[in-house]
């Protein structure tokens, strides 16, 4: 009686890579592709890989999704008058505190300040930068 290594050697899917029935079905298996530089040069062929009919590129205009974020001039005027008008947030006025009575690690405080109130790095590093331009600012036109 021949016995045979019934052990398979299993290694585990990390979390949330595709699985093999994800990725069998064609529908799914879509969005794990690149389609930002995914173009196939089409042979004219109704079968094979670069199956299809053969045309040129289309150029596409831009969609309106693709200026979201976009700071226009109104929003930026508004922004300014809004600032001017209302000042700053007291966490705002304290990390300016913070700036104008320096010490050594000053930086380093402030970001983890304002990390602390706003949530991410990126936000702290922005906030800490723009509070440091108000306060230069404030200085040139001979305030505090």
């Amino acid at each position: 009686l021949k016995t045979t290594n019934t052990t398979k050697s299993y290694t585990p899917v990390p979390p949330g890579s595709p699985s093999y029935f994800e990725l069998s079905n064609a529908t799914s298996f879509r969005k794990y592709i690149d389609q930002s530089n995914f173009t196939m040069a089409r042979s004219g062929f109704a079968k094979g890989v670069s199956s299809g009919h053969i045309n040129g590129e289309r150029t596409l205009k831009p969609k309106p999704s693709s200026r979201k974020g976009k700071i226009t001039k109104r929003t930026q005027m508004c922004r300014a008058i809004a600032r001017e008008v209302c000042g700053l947030a007291p966490y705002e006025r304290r990390i300016r505190d913070m700036i104008i009575s320096g010490g050594s690690s000053a930086d380093k405080r402030i970001y983890k300040f304002a990390k602390r109130r706003l949530g991410t790095h990126k936000r702290a590093l922005a906030k800490r930068e723009d509070i440091k331009k108000i306060h230069t600012a404030s200085k040139s036109r001979g305030g505090h």
